[in-house]
């Protein structure tokens, strides 16, 4: 009888010990919980200000264009902006109107700017932005400069020249786009140098416009001109020298005057440019 009475005791104090033990096995001071899917990481973490710059290499109507920029808060950035393209090619034709046969020049192209723009993000995590800005320096423009054959004539205001033989005309000119040195900018685009997603690269892309003014125009020329082509071959009474003539002056100056009119709407330059873009941590 006392044995029966003993097994029961015994499994029973077992049981009891096993139950302590496992509840010794888990601290009450360091409970588990699930991890939320919904937790941001650190790349869904906007950068702390001016912590990371972004910088940009691109083609645009400017020619190559670099960028770089740093992130004020989480919605501005600040972004410096250069530009710089230089062409040349020979043999150009410069039509002399009114029947002229015009004189073959070397032109250049060139575009060298450099400003500032304020980079406005509505809606952070996502790439559009509004930018106004400034244009700093401007040293766009196009010459061309040649040497005429005798005989090539060329129309300046209501008057053809002739260039003679002994001493024939030389033509410079220069189209400036810069009238306006220091320029605003207004441009729209897609693509954020420093994303407030997280992640290095971007490709951004930007249209809008400089308003640099209406183009300036230069137009030079030494040499003799003849306003009859029969005293080409001979330097004839009617071969003048067009640097200093008072006639060919006005006539000059007459025709830079038609050139201006014709570029007077063109007071605004387009902006559009695309590029690859890469952000790193500077501190």
């Amino acid at each position: 009888m006392l044995v029966l009475l003993a097994a029961p005791a015994g499994l029973l104090a077992q049981t009891s010990f096993s139950t302590d033990a496992s509840q010794s096995a888990a601290p009450a001071d360091q409970p588990t919980a699930p991890v939320s899917p919904f937790v941001k990481t650190s790349r869904n973490t906007p950068p702390a200000p001016f912590s990371r710059l972004g910088l940009q290499a691109g083609i645009g109507l400017m020619g190559i264009n670099m960028q770089a920029a740093v992130e004020a808060n989480r919605h501005l950035n600040i972004r410096g902006i250069g530009n710089y393209f230089s062409y040349t090619v020979n043999n150009i034709k410069v039509s002399g109107g009114n029947g002229s046969n015009g004189v073959n020049v070397t032109g250049n192209l060139k575009f060298a700017t450099a400003g500032l723009a304020l980079d406005y993000y509505p809606w952070p995590n996502h790439g559009f932005r509004l930018s106004p800005g400034a244009m700093l320096y401007n040293q766009s423009g196009i010459s061309a400069s040649g040497l005429a054959s005798p005989g090539t004539s060329i129309t300046l205001g209501p008057q053809k020249f002739y260039a003679d033989s002994v001493n024939p005309f030389t033509l410079n000119a220069r189209l400036g786009l810069n009238s306006r040195q220091q320029a605003f900018t207004a441009t729209m685009g897609w693509g954020n140098l420093i994303s407030r997603r997280g992640g290095h690269w971007s490709f951004p892309f930007e249209l809008g416009a400089a308003f640099t003014g209406v183009p300036t125009v230069n137009l030079n020329l030494t040499g003799n001109g003849c306003t009859n082509q029969a005293d080409v071959a001979i330097n004839g009474p009617s071969c003048v020298n067009l640097a200093t003539n008072a006639n060919a002056q006005a006539d000059i100056a007459n025709q830079i005057d038609k050139y201006k009119n014709d570029l007077n709407p063109l007071q605004v330059y387009p902006i559009i440019s695309f590029g690859v873009g890469y952000n790193f941590s500077i501190h």
